[in-house]
């Protein structure tokens, strides 16, 4: 009886290898056009793995994107037949415990779903993974792979343990470990994508990956926003938001106005007030890397230029966007005594965000990668809706923000300061150094996602 166990065994050892491959075989069959989108965080606020899942289906691809669905992802992937977003469950971190435990029991729970929900959607020929976050991710999307036949491919926006290390600070043993992590399992994909030349150089030379840079480009809908469709946002916006509302009734009471515009109620025609204030726009996660008391402190110079009989227009400042630090900076700014100028945080819906930077007349980015290695998308969606920018300098900003080209890079609060006066001297003068520059990027034959995609990332999975 013994020897038959014996026996038995022995040949689910010999057949167990010959099943994972005809099991293999099986999937990847059914899985030749179909394509997993993974994001271990909020969809909504993943435009790019949002654009990659568009690309993929718009390419023939059938696409499944897992992640959480904390806010609305553009309407275009909702309504794509070839998308189906599946919801992963975002498990906050435990209120009681070490912070070592707390980020250990979220981790586990994370790996454990992650790999549930992998294992039981439609097999996939590869794999696509936005790192960071990529603790635990990468690992278990590989280790999905292996089961399924499918290929990984890690798309690197910066690195995740610097992003850690602005919190807990570089030596912390979680960074330390996440590094360790992220440098090993990094190399078990398959292909790489970063969003910088920089990025490949330090990928190839010191974590011994071999990436293919696909920069960010601005998606189709980010341009310049119709006069008529500015006023339709500015009337949408001032029932929540009281520094889109007029500053004055007009003398017709069936004229529709806001602060910026107004339709006349006859011809139903949209002009720009006289003398309206100029929109300075900003979008932030609200994280370490960004210190917005620069921009508060330019503010208040540029406030105290006005009060010292300069030329220069009311300010309306709008920084959109969610996260950690937007209570504590939000206090700063109920502090400040500005009478020139109006500051608001909304949180916009997906497709009334690029209709604002459409409408804007300066952008201002705060953004300092936390590895020195990635570029904000914030200033390439600017970008493609003509937007002039100033944007703070840090290592590889050269790649995006050509100084005095297609923009202005400062360093700190009284550069800024100087470049809003400049910008806004002769405001709304077309004969201004902001005018000049919108000019500029009209002119500018900028390449857009879907192309700049096609020409990269369509021919490495149509190759492999």
């Amino acid at each position: 009886m013994a020897a038959s166990y014996v026996a038995l065994l022995a040949l689910c050892l010999f057949l167990s290898p010959l099943l994972l491959v005809a099991w293999k075989h099986w999937r990847r069959g059914r899985a030749a056009r179909h394509v997993t989108v993974v994001v271990l965080g909020d969809v909504g606020r993943s435009p790019r793995m949002q654009y990659h899942a568009l690309s993929l289906a718009k390419s023939g691809f059938s696409v499944t994107l897992l992640g959480f669905c904390n806010s609305k992802p553009h309407d275009e992937l909702l309504q794509s037949d070839r998308i189906q977003i599946v919801r992963l469950m975002d498990l906050q971190r435990l209120a009681v415990g070490p912070q070592i435990l707390q980020y250990g029991v979220k981790v586990v729970f994370q790996a454990v779903h992650l790999l549930w929900k992998l294992m039981c959607t439609k097999p996939a020929a590869y794999v696509f993974l936005q790192n960071p976050p990529g603790l635990p991710a990468i690992a278990v999307c590989w280790f999905a792979g292996c089961l399924c036949g499918s290929k990984l491919v890690v798309d690197w926006h910066n690195y995740g343990y610097s992003i850690m290390g602005l919190v807990h600070g570089p030596s912390h043993p979680l960074v330390l470990l996440a590094k360790w992590y992220e440098k090993l399992c990094g190399r078990l994909s398959h292909l790489n994508l970063c969003v910088t030349n920089a990025m490949q150089d330090d990928l190839a030379e010191n974590w011994g990956i071999k990436a293919v840079t696909v920069y960010d480009k601005p998606a189709s809908f980010f341009k310049e926003t119709p006069l008529d469709l500015q006023h339709q946002l500015f009337m949408k916006l001032s029932h929540t938001y009281p520094v889109f509302r007029a500053r004055s009734e007009s003398s017709d009471p069936d004229t529709e106005r806001s602060a910026f515009t107004e339709r006349d109620a006859l011809s139903g025609a949209v002009t720009r007030l006289c003398g309206r204030p100029a929109l300075l726009v900003s979008s932030t996660s609200w994280t370490e890397d960004e210190d917005f008391s620069i921009l508060l402190a330019a503010l208040e110079k540029f406030e105290h230029l006005i009060n010292s009989g300069e030329s220069l227009p009311s300010l309306v400042c709008v920084i959109t966007g969610k996260g950690p630090l937007k209570d504590y900076y939000s206090r700063l700014i109920c502090q400040k005594c500005f009478r020139h100028i109006q500051v608001c945080t909304p949180w916009l819906e997906a497709e009334d965000y690029p209709l604002l930077l459409g409408s804007a007349d300066l952008g201002v980015c705060l953004h300092r990668s936390s590895s020195g290695l990635d570029l904000p998308m914030k200033v390439v969606d600017m970008l493609g809706c003509c937007l002039p920018v100033c944007a703070v300098k840090f290592q590889c900003l050269h790649e995006l923000v050509k100084h005095e080209e297609n923009g202005l890079v400062f360093e700190d609060s009284e550069e800024l300061a100087v470049q809003l006066q400049m910008l806004f001297s002769k405001f709304p003068d077309p004969a201004g150094k902001l005018h000049q520059f919108r000019k500029s990027l009209r002119e500018s034959e900028q390449l857009r996602w879907d192309e700049s995609w096609e020409r990269t990332v369509l021919p490495l999975i149509s190759d492999t």
